[in-house]
């Protein structure tokens, strides 16, 4: 952050800074890059270590793996078509993607898999954005039920991001469609599968493989140059290794290297759900579009009405009560489109109406318009449940702390 002016900014600067150092310091991670925007003014600053047991800094336009911050990008491509007039929000998805046309549903969750009944209606735009399709995520064990096992089998990328995996997508929408829906459309949210149907559903709206529709309709425009869903030679020197968090002992085990990994060359299936690497200054540009309502110094890439379809609450509660995500999060946030927005008191200090999203592998973003706040923390360290770890909150403490005292 670098602020040498003796000024109020410096001073609370330096205490964000002491905090996530000494979080370094601790080995929780190995080292971070953050990024703050408050009222036009970016502080960015780094710390620690470019990989465990590394004496190479890490540098600010370090690449990671952002896995679920990908779907806002997701969202806002989608509705860029809607704009356009290329596909409407309500209409069925059938026309684009007859694999989920005339769909049965199971009677149980825990039932075989042919034990269904008809869908009561057809899946909409809007249900993929919202996660209300009627199928999603599981959480719990793999084997937990014939459903959660027959979607591991196909491939269908329902674990940790794998871009080594998943089907080419006109196959992957083909297996997707030969299993039933495990809820009726929109009876609740269920997460992550709605963002990945939705690329498949935009590289067919638009006629275009999604990582070029994505590439020439946002990262382009935005200046966003080092965000894809691979990472070329040239660049993988500021690749960072991506480690799995031992739930129990904390130990950083590696998961995916920088020039061997599964990020080392294009994937088969670009998932809109996790798929992306970006740098914080990369999806600054992104997040920045978004708190201006579309546009970014003088390049819209939304209309002002998708944005706020984009941002704000767009769930029922019977919706949320039926979702079964853990941690209590529908009591305090909810869901807009492939992102949540903070609905009531979750014991921070973000104010009602902040949105975003975070990245399990160790990346999270918000953006809060009444503070005209905007937070990204990277880091090379995953989650060890849907609850962001301790450290995380600590960044969003500091930082509010600094920049709404009163908030």
């Amino acid at each position: 952050m670098r602020i040498t002016d003796g000024s109020p900014v410096e001073a609370a600067l330096r205490r964000v800074d002491d905090v996530m150092a000494d979080r370094v310091a601790r080995g929780i991670i190995p080292g971070l890059v953050m990024l703050i925007e408050h009222a036009g003014d970016v502080h960015a600053d780094v710390i620690g270590a470019r990989a465990v047991g590394s004496a190479e800094p890490i540098r600010r336009d370090a690449i990671f793996r952002i896995s679920s911050m990908t779907k806002p990008i997701t969202a806002a491509a989608t509705m860029i078509l809607v704009d356009e007039g290329r596909i409407r929000l309500d209409e069925a998805v059938d026309r684009l993607l007859p694999e989920l046309a005339d769909r049965q549903v199971l009677r149980r969750l825990d039932g075989p898999l042919d034990d269904t009944v008809p869908a009561k209606r057809r899946i909409a735009v809007r249900d993929l954005l919202t996660f209300t399709m009627g199928f999603g995520l599981v959480f719990g064990p793999p084997d937990a039920y014939p459903i959660v096992g027959a979607m591991n089998d196909l491939e269908l990328g329902q674990g940790l991001p794998s871009p080594a995996t998943p089907p080419a997508p006109d196959e992957w929408m083909r297996r997707l469609g030969t299993l039933p829906l495990m809820h009726q459309p929109g009876e609740r949210w269920m997460y992550n599968t709605g963002a990945d149907v939705l690329g498949v559903l935009i590289a067919r709206a638009s006629a275009s493989p999604f990582d070029i529709f994505l590439r020439d309709r946002i990262f382009e425009p935005l200046g966003m140059k080092d965000t894809s869903f691979s990472v070329p030679a040239d660049k993988q020197s500021r690749f960072v290794p991506s480690y799995l968090t031992d739930w129990r002992t904390g130990a950083l085990n590696l998961y995916d290297d920088p020039t061997t990994g599964q990020w080392s060359r294009p994937p088969a299936f670009p998932s809109g759900a996790g798929g992306l690497v970006s740098t914080a200054d990369d999806y600054a540009a992104f997040a920045e579009m978004l708190m201006h309502k579309g546009e970014r110094r003088g390049t819209r890439i939304l209309s002002e009405r998708a944005v706020e379809l984009m941002t704000h609450d767009q769930l029922t509660a019977e919706q949320k009560a039926a979702s079964g995500f853990p941690g209590g999060f529908f009591d305090h946030h909810s869901w807009s489109f492939c992102m949540s927005v903070k609905t009531g008191d979750d014991g921070t200090a973000r104010e009602v109406g902040t949105f975003g999203w975070d990245g399990g592998m160790g990346t999270g973003y918000s953006s809060d318009p009444l503070n005209d706040l905007t937070t990204i923390l990277m880091t090379q360290a995953s989650w060890i449940s849907a609850e962001p770890p301790a450290h995380f909150r600590d960044f969003a403490a500091a930082v509010y702390e600094a920049f709404a005292p009163g908030g």
